[in-house]
């Protein structure tokens, strides 16, 4: 089995997806930034920016898909591990317990790096994906799958993600420019905003097809022996 041509196709669908689903929403964002109908601005006196909820609402909505898009990389790349396990007959999980376990810090790319290493007799010296990217893809997922807040619907990221990564891959350039300055606020209730935009949606993508096209040679000439 061609595995990672399978995870090609899940990440080509990915793209489209993003593309045709954000479309109306950047449109209404051009819209009200441009003037255009329906969103002409009305006279006022308040100083108030014109259709703010509704451009807020669209921003929201773009970010919205942005973490669902990154879920799905996550489980594709999720995927792509599994099948090579029933592939090859090996449980990685069984072999490294503590190398999944989310409760010491760690997960499945953690977990499926200890195993796949050992079996591939790698250090990922020279693998030329980023592996600190793919970790936060996972941990994005987890982040955007269990909202915080009731009252507001912004994702953020979990605390512990800015202790390892002190710049999040997934970000608001706000946000990026205020941790460059030293502006962002230091304390335990501030929570980074995740943002996943197209530009760092894509970036990740290219980073799991990179991890997965470096693995995939070596694991099929691994089950067939030639290794």
């Amino acid at each position: 089995m061609e595995v990672n041509e399978f995870l090609k196709l899940r990440t080509a669908f990915i793209r489209r997806h993003y593309e045709l689903a954000a479309e109306p929403f950047r449109e209404i964002i051009r819209k009200i930034e441009a003037g255009e109908e329906p969103f002409e601005p009305p006279f006022s006196e308040d100083g108030e920016p014109p259709f703010l909820e509704e451009w807020s609402e669209a921003k929201t909505s773009l970010e919205i898909l942005g973490a669902t898009c990154i879920s799905m990389l996550s489980e594709a790349l999720k995927l792509y591990f599994m099948t090579w396990e029933r592939e090859l007959g090996v449980e990685c999980a069984k072999r490294l317990p503590d190398e999944f376990s989310r409760k010491k810090g760690k997960g499945f790319i953690n977990g499926y790096k200890a195993c796949f290493g050992h079996l591939l007799k790698t250090d990922w010296s020279d693998c030329p994906a980023n592996w600190d990217v793919i970790e936060q893809v996972a941990l994005a997922r987890n982040d955007a799958q269990h909202a915080k807040h009731i009252h507001d619907i912004r994702l953020e990221h979990n605390p512990q993600v800015r202790k390892k990564y002190p710049m999040p891959f997934f970000l608001s350039d706000d946000e990026k420019r205020m941790i460059e300055t030293d502006k962002i606020l230091d304390h335990p209730w501030f929570d980074l905003s995740l943002v996943v935009t197209q530009e760092t949606l894509y970036k990740a993508i290219e980073q799991v097809e990179s991890l997965t096209a470096w693995m995939e040679e070596s694991l099929f000439q691994l089950k067939y022996g030639q290794r």
